[in-house]
């Protein structure tokens, strides 16, 4: 088979922390596709791709590594994935796109695969089980494979089922959990209720399976903030997954929450409101060994990190340092975080930084009649 024909089906996204994993499609698009805060899918059907697609993607993924460890041959490197073997291939404009995934993969470290796309558990256990042993068979290095999976699908199956996965190499799940109050799940439409997400959550974590819960301050609207963290609060205390990681609420464009913003039936609630949102969450978490992590750049506060119980006090304190700031202090970190100046708050205090940011905010409200605020948004979009 010629380079040019080798080549493998991929999805549209993938959690950041998967940055650096090979992206397998064992299906396409979302089985829900409802949820009032996502636009990712609108407008396309979701299928299982059959195994033997998988499957021959994967053969075709392990026939790429070697002929880039057969370029490195060529070039005088031993088979080995120096720089400028990867940096040849990233050059070479008659390779497929396929191989410069597979090189960026390399590049990683090689040793992560994530399932695409938005929910793996939809196919089942022995054709999972057939596609992990595939993956091991063709790359043994692998350390971790992960995937999405819906909150409504993870109690279909049994943890003796996720102990099979599992013993297969399924490292990790990531879940949208978004909220815990029921009432909010409504809301956005999510398709599944709190209960289901603590019994499938559970199940997941006894069969000894990494589990990422994904939460979304600020999804309940101003309204149902106080429900909205109690509640998603009280799910994460009874499942203990592995990680909770934020995702703070932007209403994206051409989307069913923006409709509902501009007739007035979601009102969202501001950065500040935001940030103690996920105080109030943090607060009310208790006996659980959770690693909060926020690894999105629409997190304000990118420190709020750390493993419970022993990090919460620090992590809390983090918070309170910005909520603790004036308006116009708050106003000038927002301006400095959202323009990829800041990555504390103590960064405000650097020498001539102030100075700066004051310059840049006359500028900004000079050409935006909104001013920081417009700015803001307007970087948030190009975010998402």
């Amino acid at each position: 088979m010629k380079n040019t024909e080798l080549n493998f089906e991929q999805g549209p996204i993938r959690p950041p922390s998967e940055a650096g994993s090979l992206l397998l499609r064992v299906t396409r698009n979302c089985p829900w596709n409802r949820c009032a805060f996502c636009s990712t899918y609108k407008g396309k059907k979701f299928s299982r791709r059959p195994i033997e697609e998988i499957v021959a993607d994967i053969d075709t993924m392990a026939t790429i590594y070697n002929e880039i460890k057969n370029i490195s041959w060529k070039m005088g490197d031993a088979g080995e994935f120096t720089n400028r073997v990867i940096s040849s291939v990233f050059k070479d404009a008659s390779l497929p796109d396929s191989f410069r995934s597979v090189a960026y993969w390399i590049a990683s470290g090689g040793e992560t695969i994530f399932l695409q796309d938005a929910n793996s558990l939809m196919l089942s256990t022995d054709s999972l089980i057939e596609i992990l042993n595939r993956i091991r068979r063709n790359f043994p290095q692998v350390i971790r494979v992960t995937s999405y999976a819906r909150a409504s699908t993870l109690k279909q199956k049994t943890v003796d089922q996720y102990i099979r996965l599992k013993e297969c190499g399924l490292s990790r799940l990531h879940v949208g959990m978004e909220s815990g109050s029921d009432r909010v799940l409504k809301l956005i439409d999510k398709g599944c209720k709190s209960q289901q997400m603590i019994e499938g959550g559970k199940r997941v974590v006894e069969a000894g399976i990494s589990l990422s819960l994904y939460v979304i301050p600020g999804i309940g609207g101003v309204e149902l903030s106080e429900e909205h963290t109690r509640e998603t609060a009280q799910v994460i205390n009874e499942v203990n997954p592995s990680f909770v990681r934020f995702r703070s609420l932007y209403v994206r464009p051409k989307t069913i929450l923006e409709l509902m913003r501009s007739q007035g039936k979601f009102n969202p609630p501001g950065e500040d409101e935001i940030v103690m949102e996920i105080r109030d969450i943090i607060d009310r978490l208790y006996n659980i060994t959770t690693t909060i992590v926020s690894d999105h750049v629409l997190n304000l506060l990118e420190e709020v990190e750390g493993k419970l119980p022993e990090d919460k006090e620090k992590i809390l304190a983090v918070i309170d340092q910005y909520l603790n700031l004036s308006d116009e202090e708050k106003l000038m970190y927002q301006l400095g975080r959202r323009g990829g100046a800041f990555r504390s708050v103590n960064d405000l205090y650097e020498p001539g930084v102030r100075t700066r940011l004051e310059m840049a905010k006359k500028q900004i409200e000079k050409d935006l009649p909104g001013g920081i605020p417009e700015y803001i948004q307007a970087i948030k979009k190009r975010f998402v």
